[in-house]
């Protein structure tokens, strides 16, 4: 049996606004299609991570970020490739999103994250984002 490919780190941004945190829905065609999702993507070659956060939100959303707290990286393993997620809760510094590359967006709580289908390397970053929000408001 082949190794999975690994496709190497890829940075995320939980980016709140008014006590909510905004998710993107992959679009239909691309793996994971459908799921929701935070913003990011990929590290170039020689690309540190806030650099690449702020490159790939610039390109999916037209906005930027000011990065409040790296969380814990994960690292997952799908059947056909593996990743290292790389989250950071961020603040919207500048724009209002706009669709480029995902099918839908949406503005949520913590409480409304049972109704969205997320991808499997999401869920730790989830619950680890939980953990922080109560701990912000207790």
């Amino acid at each position: 049996m082949d190794p999975v490919h690994h496709i190497g780190d890829v940075v995320c941004a939980i980016i709140e606004r008014n006590g909510r945190f905004l998710i993107a829905q992959r679009p239909e065609g691309k793996t994971l299609a459908c799921k929701w999702e935070f913003p990011g993507g990929k590290l170039d070659a020689g690309e540190d991570e806030p650099a690449a956060l702020y490159r790939e939100l610039r390109e999916e959303l037209d906005i930027t970020v000011r990065i409040e707290q790296r969380l814990t990286p994960v690292f997952h393993a799908y059947e056909t490739f593996s990743l290292r997620l790389v989250p950071f809760v961020c603040s919207l510094a500048s724009g209002e999103p706009v669709l480029h590359e995902h099918r839908a967006l949406a503005w949520i709580t913590t409480g409304m994250i049972d109704a969205y289908d997320f991808p499997e390397a999401d869920l730790p970053v989830l619950e680890e984002y939980r953990q922080f929000r109560s701990s912000r408001t207790t």
